[in-house]
């Protein structure tokens, strides 16, 4: 396997093959993982099998192996496909009126492939899936939803009305579900006939592959040049990514491969998922029957919270979670009664300074606020079992002073943008997945990760995540071991909130609840799992 670092080559030494979780290699950022997921294209030999939410061909290559062929992924895919290895790849739709940017990447993506399949050679195996959640909300949600609908309605043709001729005959070839509701009026206006249509509350949320039933990339990083940054995170704050993405041997790749194979029958409730498999987490989703008044879907597979829960309970010591939001009142209350239960267990929480929509597009309509006043309900009962002295919610930013009225600054430093999903429990286990720590992940969305319970993929995992916030001289193991981490990254976050920016050490200052609480706004009768 592909090393990202020293520290992956070491803790993996002499242990390939063995158990459920053979060789790991952790990577951070996709300055790391891009290379090495390139790699796994270029050494595949039969078959690859993935999904994901976002997979743009557009993408540049950054491997030296790679970039032989071309500059970018459209290079990397006819190349693979001509060497006669067989791809199928998953993308989710989206809803065409929550997320109609989303549903039209998805299409640009069909597009692509379509290109890719045209360019290759003849015999190339090239099997591409467009796959909308099927899960719809019921006839009440419909109908109480239908105010916000009308006023994203009115939104799509404000953007609509900005576009140009062409701009418009693009999006409208690339948004066929949009089609079948709206048209253009002799005004040039995008007309919404008033009428309830159908609301698609889950998406397949996963980013994983499988190379020839051997090798499993998987964790919270899709592929477009949004998500590219590496571990300086020297750029504008909209353009920075932290991400952790690992590739993984053994036993494990079999049940990756098996519910790649079947979680859209599984979603369809046309086949149950495959039995449980240790180290390999899932959550998965089906649509309601005959459930006019529910906006969820049916949970078939909570599998990454019920390990989340678990390792929870089993925790004394330290629990350290790194996600890009923790809006799970379920999860909360089983962090603070542990913290009750157990004196001596510290949480540490590293979270983006704010959601992506609101710190760089300024987003205040109800879905921002709603949620984070869901992560504001969870912080808050939080802080109340553990107290200041046993709990830290920090946030990344850079190490250089700017100046804005926006969230995209925390500090006086441009916010580093959290997107990683990993959670590190005492010394017993580990979590990656794609899963963030709140309702929509844990219930509804298509979710997997890996769990981690053997002593050194623990140890990798955490020098290589939690490693990452250090500075890079004079802070040692007293930053990773268990039973003194709390109190010396406490007293290092603590003192760079009040450094100015150039003097801090490491990335991480106190998370800024304050600026979450001016936005928050419960929305009684809202299911938690909508945001």
């Amino acid at each position: 396997m592909d090393a990202s670092g020293e520290v992956n080559e070491a803790v993996t030494q002499g242990r390939e093959g063995d158990g459920t979780i053979g060789d790991l290699e952790v990577m951070v950022t996709a300055a790391e993982a891009y290379p090495a997921f390139e790699r796994a294209f270029l050494s595949a030999e039969r078959e690859i099998s993935g999904s994901f939410r976002l997979f743009d061909l557009t993408t540049k290559l950054h491997s030296e192996e790679a970039r032989e062929l071309g500059d970018t992924w459209f290079d990397l895919m006819i190349a693979t496909l001509n060497r006669g290895v067989a791809i199928r790849i998953v993308v989710t739709d989206f809803d065409p009126i929550a997320a109609p940017e989303l549903h039209q990447l998805a299409w640009q993506t069909k597009r692509q492939m379509v290109a890719v399949q045209e360019l290759a050679n003849d015999d190339a195996k090239l099997e591409f899936t467009i796959a909308l959640h099927d899960a719809k909300a019921g006839l009440v949600p419909k109908m109480v939803f239908f105010p916000f609908v009308r006023q994203k309605m009115r939104e799509l043709n404000t953007t609509w009305m900005d576009m140009n001729g062409d701009e418009r005959a693009r999006f409208r070839s690339e948004t066929p579900r949009l089609r079948r509701i709206c048209y253009e009026d002799g005004n040039g206006s995008l007309c919404f006939p008033v009428q309830l249509v159908d609301l698609y509350p889950a998406t397949h949320h996963q980013k994983m592959a499988v190379f020839d039933r051997r090798l499993l990339y998987i964790g919270g990083l899709d592929l477009n040049d949004r998500r590219y940054d590496n571990r300086r995170h020297r750029r504008a704050p909209e353009r920075t990514w932290h991400d952790v993405q690992v590739m993984a041997t053994g036993s494990v790749v079999e049940a990756a491969q098996k519910h790649l194979d079947t979680f859209l029958d599984t979603v369809a409730a046309k086949a149950s998922p495959p039995p449980a498999a240790p180290g390999f987490l899932r959550t998965l989703s089906r649509r309601r029957h005959r459930a006019s008044f529910r906006v969820s879907p049916k949970t078939v597979l909570r599998e990454i919270e019920q390990r989340h829960l678990e390792a929870v309970r089993q925790s004394t010591q330290f629990i350290y979670l790194e996600t890009q939001f923790i809006r799970h009142q379920k999860l909360a209350r089983a962090l603070a009664r542990q913290a009750r239960k157990c004196p001596d267990l510290k949480l540490f929480l590293v979270l983006p300074a704010a959601p992506e929509d609101v710190a760089f597009d300024s987003n205040r309509g109800l879905d921002a606020r709603f949620g984070e006043d869901q992560q504001i309900k969870c912080l808050t009962r939080l802080k109340q079992a553990f107290g200041e002295d046993r709990l830290l919610v920090s946030a990344p930013v850079q190490p250089r002073r700017e100046e804005s009225d926006e969230r995209d600054v925390l500090e006086d430093s441009p916010l580093i943008y959290v997107h990683s999903k990993v959670s590190i429990f005492d010394s017993f286990g580990a979590i990656v997945s794609s899963a963030n720590l709140n309702g929509r992940s844990l219930r509804w969305d298509t979710e997997s990760g890996l769990w981690f319970d053997r002593p050194d993929h623990i140890e990798l995992v955490r020098r290589r995540v939690m490693g990452n916030w250090l500075p890079p001289t004079g802070a040692g193991d007293e930053f990773l071991d268990p039973s003194t981490a709390f109190d010396h990254w406490k007293r290092l976050v603590d003192e760079n909130t009040e450094l100015p920016p150039e003097k801090r050490r490491g990335f991480l200052v106190q998370y800024d609840s304050d600026a979450a609480r001016d936005i928050a706004l419960p929305v009684p009768g809202m299911p938690e799992e909508i945001v």
